[in-house]
């Protein structure tokens, strides 16, 4: 590799290199799905795969598959899963205390209100036809808050599918309603004691298991991150969100809300919300976890402390010491807590498009109680970070009288033991 080049330019699309022994496989494919990536450090966004080579074969069996949704025979059935099933369109809903609150008119697009309760339901049911239509009988997961890997234990059951979930140990134990829910279901819930036993311990075993077994089992990965295709895969599934909110808006409001904010861990549900409105002029906030604060090192906030690296297959931003080696996050929310972050946000925020924030867990626990003390509904710790972000700054860098669409990923009933336990409620 000469001076200057980055990793991108020094391998030709398409050639095996070694690295740390293993054999990875790169590609950078033209696709007009992707904006032109400014920045050189991050070319190898434009759908990389960093794979280890016996799943290279199947990651371009899923390009090859005839899965795109604008086929009449995809998009009718996945529509109508959508619409009869997954209970979709989830509403907007308008909150009046809130907004009054906080001097900004607050509207709340409710994937809370989707089966399983969670957006996650979005992307495993466009994945369990996908497997279908593979020929392949199984699916594997992992999860952090438990949501994906319900709705895929979900879609599992729904399409006669065998399921395991890997789910680290610290995970296990406080998300155990839904653990509880995904055996009933059916799938059998694998916990990880490696690393910080958390989501990315769970996506390294969910991998492991993949490759060893590609030939017979689908992953379902529940976030817009890995080897491509699936960052653009799971952002086809989850662009509903956005799509539905936009139309929505238009009819409530006339138009673009002034800011479009989303809590981002991997970062599914904010990549689906944002992608509708990416070409409009709508701001787009991702809320990261902010832990212990970024000062006390103990946080999830990959674009904010970020550097460059390559992680689970794909070339993004993740939380890095000196060495390269991959620090563990820390959050209060299951589901935010990874050292990394999906391709396509480490892209807009190079590019400026979109601009990444955090709030930490006190600030995520405000906006939990806030929510449901002013408009009756409680909300997942995930959002609830988006949630208390937005009290913090409604009235600084949010100006009064804005109007803010925020992304409500999901319900907090799998987090009210924990919650409730941190308050001091539980004796």
């Amino acid at each position: 590799m000469g001076r200057g080049q980055t990793l991108a330019e020094a391998i030709a699309p398409g050639a095996i290199v070694s690295i740390d022994t293993m054999a990875f496989i790169y590609q950078i494919e033209e696709s007009p799905t992707y904006a032109p990536i400014v920045a050189p450090f991050f070319v190898a966004l434009a759908e990389g795969r960093f794979s280890a080579v016996t799943s290279v074969i199947t990651l371009l069996e899923l390009n090859v598959v005839p899965l795109r949704l604008d086929r009449p025979d995809v998009a009718d059935q996945y529509e109508a899963l959508l619409l009869s099933y997954a209970g979709r369109p989830t509403p907007v809903t308008e909150c009046r205390r809130l907004s009054e609150r906080l001097g900004l008119r607050v509207l709340l697009k409710r994937e809370d209100l989707a089966h399983t309760g969670s957006h996650k339901i979005n992307n495993v049911l466009g994945q369990a036809l996908l497997t279908r239509r593979m020929g392949k009988e199984q699916v594997i997961a992992e999860t952090g808050a438990g949501q994906h890997g319900v709705a895929t234990a979900t879609a599992a059951a729904l399409f006669g599918l065998g399921c395991t979930v890997y789910m680290g140990d610290v995970d296990v134990e406080r998300q155990a309603l839904n653990v509880w829910r995904m055996k009933l279901l059916g799938a059998d819930v694998v916990p990880v004691s490696s690393g910080s036993a958390t989501l990315k311990d769970a996506v390294n075993e969910a991998m492991r298991a993949w490759v060893a077994d590609v030939e017979t089992t689908h992953y379902c990965l529940g976030s817009a991150m890995g080897p491509h295709p699936f960052p653009w895969m799971v952002r086809e599934f989850q662009r509903i969100v956005g799509d539905e909110a936009r139309a929505q808006c238009a009819q409530l409001i006339g138009g673009d809300p002034d800011y479009v904010v989303a809590c981002v861990g991997g970062g599914s549900n904010a990549i689906g919300s944002f992608t509708a409105f990416v070409e409009g002029d709508a701001k787009l906030v991702g809320v990261e976890a902010g832990g212990l604060g970024l000062d006390s090192g103990r946080h999830g906030a990959a674009v904010t402390r970020g550097v460059p690296g390559v992680v689970h297959g794909m070339r993004s931003l993740f939380l890095q010491d000196e060495f390269g080696q991959v620090l563990e996050a820390t959050s209060i929310s299951a589901g935010l807590d990874y050292p990394g972050v999906g391709p396509e946000h480490a892209m807009l925020a190079a590019t400026g498009r979109a601009t990444y924030t955090v709030a930490t867990d006190e600030e995520a626990l405000a906006g939990f109680q806030l929510l449901a003390k002013t408009e009756g509904i409680v909300p997942a710790l995930e959002p609830s970070h988006a949630i208390g972000w937005l009290a913090r700054e409604a009235g600084h860098s949010v100006p009064t009288g804005s109007t803010v669409l925020l992304t409500l990923s999901g319900r907090g009933d799998k987090d009210a033991a924990q919650v409730a336990h941190i308050l001091g409620d539980l004796a």
